[in-house]
């Protein structure tokens, strides 16, 4: 037997605002039935005495320390900019004052 049968997905598209044909009906209740299938064969595997993990491989922070270091002035930054204003740069509108 389906676990998912057709009558379950025709209600599952009238609540999602769906439409569906007789033939997406009949393919996509196919395919719930093996996603379905699919997460019960993995439950049966599934044992208490195994701990639920994120991760396969156990993971450490690989991020460095956030230091500052050596930083460009103003005048170097805007140094090839198209346009500057004072020391920001400068771009053209996208809006129309709005």
């Amino acid at each position: 037997m389906s676990a998912i049968s057709r009558e379950d997905l025709v209600h599952l598209a009238q609540l999602a605002h769906i439409e569906m044909s007789d033939a997406e009906l009949d393919k996509m209740t196919g395919e719930l039935d093996a996603i379905v299938g699919a997460i019960a064969s993995v439950s049966e595997v599934a044992s208490s005495d195994i701990p639920a993990t994120s991760h396969p491989i156990p993971l450490t922070n690989v991020l460095r320390e956030d230091v500052v270091g050596q930083t460009l002035s103003i005048d170097d930054v805007l140094l090839n900019a198209p346009d500057s204003d004072s020391d920001r740069f400068k771009v053209p509108a996208i809006l129309d004052g709005e």
